[in-house]
C-alpha cells in the first residue's frame, strides 16, 4: 500500500458529537474500499492504552450514520498525558499492526495526537468533532450544526413560555471559550441579547437594552448567555439584572448536555462523511499531523500545532447583525 500503510486505526475522545457515527462509518468504509484493514479503538487513548481494539469492515457500521453518540466510546486519559501511558498505548498499536491513526475530537484530544506523532512517528490525522466550533482549519466542526439546532428547537419552546407569563428567561448554552453555538442560536431565535465570551456585554449595558425594549412595548424577551462568560453564568447574570432592573419576572434555562446529544442533522452527517473519507486518503497520500477540515466547501488540511494554538472566532459582524435586528 502506499506509505506502507496496511490497517489504520480511529479512535474518539473527549466530548462526543453528534455525527461522530457518521465520521467513524466513512472512516471504515474508506478504508474497505481503498483495500487497508481498520481497527476501531474503544474508550479513547485510554482504550489505547489498555489494548481495548476490534477489527471493523463495512458491516460493522452498518445502520450507525444517524445515531447520535459515538460506538467506539469515548473518555479522557490521564495516563495518556504521561510519557509511559503513550509508551504503552504505541505499544499496543504495533502489537495490532497499526500503522497509522485517525483521531476523532477536539483540542485536548488533538493536543494529544501532535505529541505521540512527534514522540513515535506513526501518522496521525485528526477529525473535528467538537460542538463548540472552535477549531482552527474548518468552517464548522462535526456536531455544531446539529447541538444549534437542538437550541434552537428549545429556545423556540421557551419562548412560548416567555410570551404566555410576559418573563425574561436567560438561557445558557455550551461554549466555555467559544460563543459559536451563543452566537448562532441568538440569532436564529430573536434573541434581545448575546453574551459571549469573545465579546462580552456588560450587565449595564444589557439592563439598557432591557428597559429601551420595554419601553417600545416588549414583554417577554430572551437572553442567551455562552456559559464561559465572563459575568458568570446565566444564573448569575439574572440575579444581577434584576437587581438593577425588576421590571421583568425572571427565569433561567441552563441547556447543559442536551445539546451534545440526539440525532445528527443531514449537514452533520455529509460533513462528518467528507472528512472521514478525506483523512483516510490524506493518510495514503502520505499526510500526517494534520486535521482535516472543510474551507470554502473543499475539504483542506491544517497542521494539529495550528488547529490547537490558533482561534477559531465567530463572525463579529453577525453579532453586530444581532443588535440590529433585537429592537
Amino acid at each position: 500500500m502506499p506509505n506502507g500503510i496496511k490497517r489504520i486505526g480511529v479512535l474518539t475522545s473527549g466530548g462526543d458529537a453528534p455525527g461522530m457515527n457518521a465520521a467513524i462509518r466513512a472512516v471504515v468504509r474508506a478504508c474497505v474500499y481503498h483495500n487497508v484493514e481498520c481497527e476501531g479503538i474503544f474508550q479513547g487513548y485510554q482504550g489505547m492504552i489498555e489494548g481495548d481494539f476490534k477489527r471493523l469492515n463495512e458491516r460493522s457500521v452498518a445502520k450507525i450514520l444517524g445515531r447520535g453518540g459515538t460506538i467506539l466510546k469515548s473518555s479522557r486519559s490521564k495516563e495518556f498525558m504521561t510519557e509511559e501511558g503513550r509508551k504503552k498505548a504505541f505499544e499496543n498499536l504495533k502489537k495490532n499492526g497499526v500503522d497509522a491513526l485517525i483521531t476523532i475530537g477536539g483540542n485536548g484530544t488533538f493536543t494529544g495526537a501532535h505529541i505521540f506523532q512527534k514522540e513515535f512517528g506513526i501518522p496521525v490525522i485528526g477529525i473535528p468533532g467538537s460542538i463548540d466550533n472552535d477549531l482552527y482549519g474548518t468552517d464548522h466542526c462535526i456536531g455544531f450544526d446539529t447541538a444549534t439546532n437542538t437550541v434552537v428547537d428549545a429556545v423556540d419552546k421557551i419562548r412560548d413560555t416567555a410570551t404566555s407569563h410576559n418573563r425574561l428567561f436567560f438561557v445558557e448554552v455550551m461554549g466555555r471559550h467559544s460563543g459559536f453555538i451563543a452566537l448562532k442560536s441568538g440569532i436564529a431565535t430573536g434573541a434581545i441579547a448575546i453574551i459571549l465570551p469573545e465579546d462580552e456585554m456588560s450587565v449595564d449595558e444589557l439592563v439598557e437594552t432591557l428597559r429601551s425594549t420595554e419601553e417600545s412595548g416588549k414583554t417577554s424577551s430572551i437572553v442567551i448567555v455562552a456559559e464561559g462568560s465572563k459575568s458568570g453564568g446565566a444564573y448569575e447574570i439574572a440575579k444581577t439584572v434584576t437587581e438593577k432592573y425588576s421590571e421583568y419576572e425572571t427565569r433561567v434555562s441552563v441547556l447543559g448536555h442536551l445539546q451534545r446529544g440526539g440525532n445528527p442533522s443531514c449537514y452533520d452527517r455529509v460533513l462528518a462523511s467528507r472528512m472521514g473519507v478525506a483523512a483516510v486518503e490524506g493518510l495514503l497520500q502520505g499526510r500526517k499531523d494534520v486535521m482535516v477540515g472543510i474551507i470554502n466547501d473543499r475539504e483542506s488540511y491544517t497542521s494539529l500545532e495550528e488547529s490547537i494554538t490558533r482561534a477559531n472566532v465567530p463572525n463579529r459582524d453577525e453579532l453586530r447583525i444581532a443588535r440590529i435586528l433585537s429592537i
